[in-house]
């Protein structure tokens, strides 16, 4: 497990911070919410993101899906990230275990202030997430790294070493891919996520094509993490595919406007 950490922290971008703490116990997941607060959204994109998180940590869908697991409890966490993690976004790990356990967590979120960052580095966020799940002390049935994000990886290290090893921990990924304009992914950013961010058993990425509709998707989402309930084929990631994107086209596409 410490060699584990070690090479984890190793693909993470320098200075993130890194949440453990001394309680644990079992849960039936360790969740972490990894969310895309780049500039390439504007503000009021990020704050409509940012109440979809909140609403769908309150809501009885929600909290009935913690209720019917084997445990009944989750540990989750959440931070925001960018071409880093924002180190003030860190959330330490809590317990939901009841409808008050939710608000709780949902209330410390709302409570936070929005800011936005330059750059996407999906590779620190994924890192960041698996490095916060084997340090803590909890032991889930399942850990999963909640991505959220608008674009492909154009900073810090290349996504799919860190997707692989996030793996290699026994850490599922899954990705919602927020599509409210072109990303630069050709085929599609759900495509590029599918391909080349999410993995593990029964991972997924569910799309966003308009921000009204992101607080049913977020809440979705979490249900279906916390459930374990399979997908659809067209959003669920299938064993032995082999991938036909661009893993790189975001540095690519930095590098082009850097050279011009």
């Amino acid at each position: 497990m410490l060699t584990t950490l070690a090479m984890l922290m190793s693909l993470s971008a320098a200075g993130a911070p890194v949440v453990a703490q001394a309680r644990g116990g079992d849960v039936d997941v360790e969740l972490v919410l990894a969310v895309d607060t780049s500039r390439s959204m504007d503000y009021e994109e990020v704050r409509i993101q940012r109440e979809g998180y909140v609403e769908a940590l309150k809501h009885k869908e929600f909290i009935d899906a913690v209720r019917t697991g084997l445990i009944g409890r989750i540990a989750i966490s959440y931070f925001e990230w960018a071409g880093d993690v924002v180190p003030d976004s860190v959330m330490d790990w809590q317990v939901i275990e009841t409808e008050q356990d939710a608000i709780d967590f949902a209330n410390k979120l709302e409570a936070r202030p929005i800011n936005t960052q330059r750059r996407t580095s999906i590779s620190a966020a994924i890192a960041q997430g698996a490095t916060m799940i084997v340090a803590n002390s909890y032991r889930g049935t399942r850990q999963v790294i909640d991505v959220s994000g608008d674009g492909p990886n154009n900073s810090g290290n290349p996504v799919v070493p860190a997707r692989d090893k996030a793996m290699e921990a026994g850490i599922i990924i899954n990705g919602l891919a927020i599509m409210l304009r072109p990303s630069g992914a050709p085929g599609g950013l759900d495509k590029y996520y599918a391909d080349c961010v999410v993995g593990g058993p029964g991972s997924f990425v569910l799309p966003v094509h308009k921000i009204e509709d992101f607080a049913v998707a977020v809440r979705r989402k979490l249900v279906m993490e916390i459930s374990s309930r399979t997908l659809p084929a067209t959003v669920q990631k299938v064993a032995g595919n082999q991938p036909t994107s661009d893993c790189l086209v975001g540095e690519k596409q930095w590098q082009d406007l850097f050279d011009r």
